[in-house]
């Protein structure tokens, strides 16, 4: 590992999130939490896709063959050292690289610099996210090949739940299963979660130690997650991404006896898998779409099942806010982040709206006086929690888990 005794060095830090048919990245300094350009590259496996990049210098925008992942990491080096749109010189000027990794199991409960130790342990996870693993893996194996000499760090979605109580993360079922399969609660979007409590705490010149959260991703993949004293020690999402609220394409929780019931019917367990996944949650309740924007905008030409969906995504995720509150016993801020909950400001009036009852008032104007994507309080000054709207930045929390592993360096709050 390279490490200095200097905490401030400055690093670039190359951060990436490989899909198995997408490889999106971006580049920052770092301690400054500075980006200096983001792309992607899309369609990967198609006989056409997709690289974007935008920087300080400018724009990207092409159409290429991209059969494989090795293409795409070279579109990539390409794309970040173009000698015109470029954001570095040279892919030397890359100190570290930071990688998104769906799924660490039990065996990683923080980030983690990589080595074959490491790339073996996501492997054998792959089976609990066989769509994810396999590519993040991938993803890492390119970046060994094409930026050699410098440290990867993987930063897992689940790690931050790995806090959980037993109470928390057990299932009903045999405890043979957990043994034997590990079928457990893990927690999805830990990475999201753990930077907007950290940026709340910032806002609120507040400290962990004394502060309890209730921190709301939602965006086409929803969860929920109780922090106390900056632990998580509940989440929504359970052994899959599939469990939990509600989603653009996922039922969400629903009675396990639906599954039987439908298998005693014909269907396959790859029918009832695509259907759970990819036809349920908003597009399958409302028959409309999967987009909150086509929901409510069939919703107000009076389209009644459009409706009935954004009611039972609200209520569904109040009703985890209230069971949250509960074992919680006191919270003192509640946060909205993701696509949905940055963006929409009706849904978050609606999700709040019957929590007067249990004290937490939020603030009609100030809730819309927030721009699309902004950041700020919106309850009311007497409210007994405190509600914020906040941007989610997982690329930056990897770039800061990197630094601080990679350097041996700790970086300031995430103040802008």
């Amino acid at each position: 590992m390279q490490s200095t005794n200097e905490e401030h060095k400055d690093a670039m830090i190359l951060v990436i999130n490989c899909g198995s048919s997408s490889l999106k990245y971006e580049v920052y300094s770092m301690p400054q939490m500075i980006s200096h350009g983001k792309g992607r590259v899309e369609r990967i496996g198609m006989d056409i896709g997709n690289v974007e990049q935008k920087s300080e210098k400018g724009e990207i925008t092409i159409e290429v063959p991209v059969p494989d992942h090795k293409t795409a990491f070279k579109y990539v080096v390409e794309a970040i050292t173009d000698p015109e749109k470029g954001i570095v010189k040279s892919k030397s000027e890359i100190n570290a690289i930071g990688h998104r990794v769906v799924h660490g199991g039990e065996n990683y409960s923080e980030s983690v610099v990589i080595d074959k130790s490491v790339e073996k342990a996501i492997q054998e996870n792959a089976e609990l996210a066989p769509l994810h693993n396999p590519a993040n893996l991938t993803g890492i194996q390119e970046a060994k090949s094409q930026f050699e000499g410098i440290d990867n760090v993987a930063v897992f979605d689940t790690a931050f739940h790995q806090t959980m109580p037993p109470a928390a993360y057990l299932y009903g079922i045999p405890r043979e299963l957990y043994r034997k399969y590990k079928i457990r609660r893990y927690g999805f979007h830990g990475t999201s979660h753990r930077y907007v409590a950290n940026r709340a705490l910032d806002l609120l010149y507040r400290s962990n130690v004394n502060t309890n959260l209730i921190t709301c991703h939602l965006g086409n993949g929803a969860s929920i997650t109780a922090i106390e004293r900056g632990l998580s020690i509940d989440t929504s999402m359970g052994f899959t991404p599939l469990e939990g609220v509600m989603m653009g394409t996922r039922s969400g929780d629903l009675d396990p006896s639906i599954l039987l019931y439908l298998m005693d019917r014909g269907y396959t367990s790859a029918e009832l898998n695509d259907i759970l996944n990819k036809k349920s949650g908003m597009l399958g309740v409302s028959e409309v779409s999967s987009d909150m924007r086509d929901l409510k905008e069939a919703a107000r030409k009076g389209n009644h099942q459009a409706q009935e969906t954004l009611d039972v995504y609200t209520y569904r995720i109040r009703k985890y806010i209230g069971s949250y509150a509960a074992n919680l016993v006191k919270v003192d801020a509640i946060v909205f982040t993701g696509g949905i909950g940055e963006n929409n400001a009706d849904i978050r009036e609606q999700i709040c709206e019957r929590l007067e009852n249990i004290g937490i008032v939020i603030d009609k104007d100030k809730n819309n006086s927030i721009p699309n994507g902004g950041e700020g309080i919106i309850s009311s000054d007497y409210s007994q929690a405190v509600i914020l709207a906040i941007p989610t930045n997982e690329e930056l929390q990897i770039a800061v888990d990197t630094y601080k592993l990679v350097y041996n360096a700790e970086i300031a709050a995430f103040q802008k």
